[in-house]
């Protein structure tokens, strides 16, 4: 647990744990590093002191809130770029979720040779459809929610949430207090944050940066994703040169979570066949 600072002299905040082949976890919209419990809590045991574990708050995000200015996917990309700086980070992967995914698409560029690969999860290169992308959600939808937002922070993340997991996904599962407590305790970004972030997802498209990506890239979604639709991932892996697709079964938006054990699984897996 650390603070680093990025270019701006801003100080943003990060978790980091383990030892070995850097593993930078992206989280998504109005969430935090929080989210990425179960990758830590295997840290210990699935990935027997591998691996180091980092995930940054994003900025306006957790405890990433003394910031400047608002938000937007090239910010970001520059605090990430600050982070991967900082600490002389190499030869690391990065496991990207949802908002986090187009962050680090965003960053590619900059990034690409300290990378050794690339996790996609629950990704889309444009949140709303159009004419020549239906694989995103209405900008009706898009736009509905930025109402929410703007009449309550808080209710509008809670109907995001119940918008995360399939019609059954949450049913009988033996996580299902701990993973709710979970994300309840997640603080909400001030308004400003969250609609600079909102628009940030409406308005961009990266498509064009998908055949830029080189390096080994694994897509992890979801079938039954209702906020970043899995054929946006099908879309993503058909674009990226060489990318593998894992799909999970009745699962949303957020398979790290509910399928944590079978999603460590795989990103060791992918971890090992890049890193050694």
């Amino acid at each position: 647990m650390a603070w680093y600072k990025n270019r701006k002299g801003e100080q943003l905040w990060y978790e980091d744990e383990g030892t070995g082949c850097p593993v930078v976890l992206l989280h998504g919209w109005c969430m935090s590093s929080v989210v990425w419990k179960y990758q830590y809590d295997a840290a210990t045991s699935l990935f027997h002191d591998s691996l180091r574990l980092l995930a940054p708050d994003l900025r306006g995000h957790g405890r990433s809130r003394e910031i400047s200015g608002g938000l937007s996917f090239e910010s970001c990309a520059n605090d990430l770029v600050d982070l991967f700086n900082c600490l002389d980070l190499s030869n690391a992967v990065m496991i990207c979720w949802s908002m986090g995914a187009q962050i680090a698409l965003q960053s590619y560029a900059e990034l690409s040779g300290k990378l050794a690969g690339m996790v996609l999860v629950s990704a889309t290169p444009c949140f709303t459809s159009s004419s020549d992308f239906p694989h995103g959600i209405a900008e009706s939808e898009a736009s509905g929610m930025r109402l929410k937002v703007q009449r309550s922070v808080r209710r509008a993340i809670d109907g995001f949430f119940s918008r995360m997991f399939a019609a059954t996904e949450l049913e009988n599962h033996h996580l299902l207090s701990e993973i709710t407590q979970l994300l309840e305790s997640v603080s909400p970004p001030d308004t400003t944050i969250v609609l600079d972030a909102l628009d940030a997802l409406v308005h961009t498209d990266m498509r064009k940066l998908l055949n830029t990506v080189t390096i080994p890239t694994l897509i992890v979604n979801g079938s039954e994703d209702r906020i970043c639709l899995p054929k946006a991932s099908s879309y993503i892996k058909t674009h990226i040169p060489g990318a593998e697709q894992v799909v999970f079964p009745n699962c949303g938006h957020a398979p790290f979570l509910t399928y944590s054990h079978q999603f460590n699984t795989e990103l060791l897996r992918f971890i090992r066949s890049v890193s050694g």
